[in-house]
């Protein structure tokens, strides 16, 4: 094993595990009835705090959510570079093996959103469009968190131009942590949903990156 994989799987395995302690905290600490038509939400006090000390930003949820589309747009680029060299290469092994775990990653990414919209932890502070919306994790967070980094990573590999790679990476990064403030802001979800995503999201990352790594060893 590469020192960098362990390190990377060692993060990984204690984010995820931290997120899931997390979660159950979030079914069981302080739950009170703070939340739309009475729901239970908990760390309630210092959820409604903040709620009410950021209040609520519809034109920022508004932007965040059409930015939000930016990581789809990444997973779709890289979908056809994978294809692209599918249909080349004639076979699925000869497609670069950190493209393959990237199709991967993003499946258990989905799969992690579909997972917390069929059985939600809590819901939204506030209605959006008249409708109650599954809030923990914030999805949006957890997307941009789980597929933006994934750009950095593969820019980094593949370009060799170290002062453009730095930029993008730069860009990237500023793009990442305003959405999360954004989100933040908003109004439209707990504190508590956010942080639960940036967890998970990080444990998940470092994950791709340790598998990556070690494949990488191996080969």
């Amino acid at each position: 094993m590469k020192k960098n994989g362990k390190r990377e799987l060692f993060i990984g395995i204690t984010s995820v595990a931290i997120f899931i302690v997390w979660t159950v905290l979030v079914q069981t600490v302080d739950v009170q009835s703070v939340g739309q038509n009475g729901t239970d939400v908990g760390f309630a006090t210092w959820n409604a705090r903040f709620h009410d000390l950021t209040g609520v930003h519809m034109g920022i949820y508004i932007l965040t959510d059409w930015l939000g589309l930016m990581p789809l747009f990444v997973c779709m680029i890289f979908a056809g570079m994978g294809f692209v060299q599918l249909i080349n290469r004639r076979s699925l092994f000869k497609v670069d093996y950190d493209i393959v775990f990237l199709g991967i990653y993003y499946v258990v990414v989905i799969l992690c959103y579909l997972l917390f919209e069929m059985f939600p932890i809590n819901y939204r502070p506030i209605l959006i469009y008249g409708v109650m919306e599954a809030s923990y994790p914030s999805s949006t967070t957890l997307l941009v968190l789980s597929v933006m980094p994934t750009l950095t990573f593969q820019v980094k590999r593949r370009l060799k131009n170290a002062v453009i790679t730095k930029r993008i990476s730069v860009l990237i990064r500023i793009f990442s942590w305003s959405m999360v403030i954004g989100r933040l802001i908003s109004g439209v979800h707990w504190f508590t949903d956010i942080v639960g995503s940036v967890m998970l999201s990080v444990g998940l990352f470092c994950l791709y990156k340790a598998t990556v790594s070690l494949r990488c060893k191996k080969g």
